[in-house]
């Protein structure tokens, strides 16, 4: 059997997943809506947003690596409860007003009010998975995704993509809700059966 083109790695650096997650979500409509159209301010919206996650306790980065060492794909989690510390929220909107603008800020507090508390007890939350731009439709995504479910618990998800909500179907994902925000119609997922059972 031939060599997989790539490998797990599950501690990747926040900086490097960050980067390759705001080349994967440049048209991703939720990132778009927040950030605009400006490349700088999405990759130090993703650079502030995973630097913060970072330090959340039991949190965990995923990532496919090519041959070169490059990453692939990336993928996020956030533990069940876990939320940052207050110093660690008000540095992160500091950063993220500084490095993103009014705008960024303003329109991920709206988010994640619209979205918070929404995950089932218990549950993780997949924040991000992506793929670098040039391999998208090459299995990578499918590769880490996956990953992310033969050793994660059952993740919730929301996605503003409405393309997305297909293939989440396909991995075993139920809609739970959707929720109207500006232009954006965002559906909250988590799995409909465990996987392998």
């Amino acid at each position: 059997m031939p060599e997989a083109p790539w490998r797990i790695d599950t501690d990747p650096d926040p900086v490097a997943c960050a980067d390759l997650l705001a080349s994967a979500f440049a048209r991703e409509p939720a990132v778009s809506w927040i950030c605009g159209d400006s490349a700088s301010a999405r990759t130090h919206w993703f650079r502030n947003t995973l630097r913060t996650h970072a330090r959340l306790a039991g949190a965990r980065r995923t990532a496919l690596v090519g041959p070169d060492g490059r990453l692939l794909a990336a993928a996020v989690l956030t533990p069940p409860g876990a939320t940052p510390s207050a110093g660690a929220r008000a540095l992160w909107a500091a950063r993220t007003l500084r490095h993103s603008g009014p705008r960024a800020l303003g329109r991920t507090l709206r988010y994640l009010g619209a979205t918070e508390g929404g995950a089932p007890p218990g549950a993780w939350t997949l924040e991000f998975i992506g793929v670098r731009p040039a391999l998208t439709g090459r299995g990578a995504g499918r590769a880490l995704l996956d990953h992310v479910l033969a050793t994660s618990p059952a993740p919730y998800l929301t996605t503003a993509d409405p393309s997305n909500v297909p293939l989440y179907h396909h991995f075993g994902f139920a809609t739970l809700c959707e929720t109207r925000l500006g232009p954006l119609t965002i559906t909250a997922m988590a799995p409909f059966r465990s996987r392998g059972g």
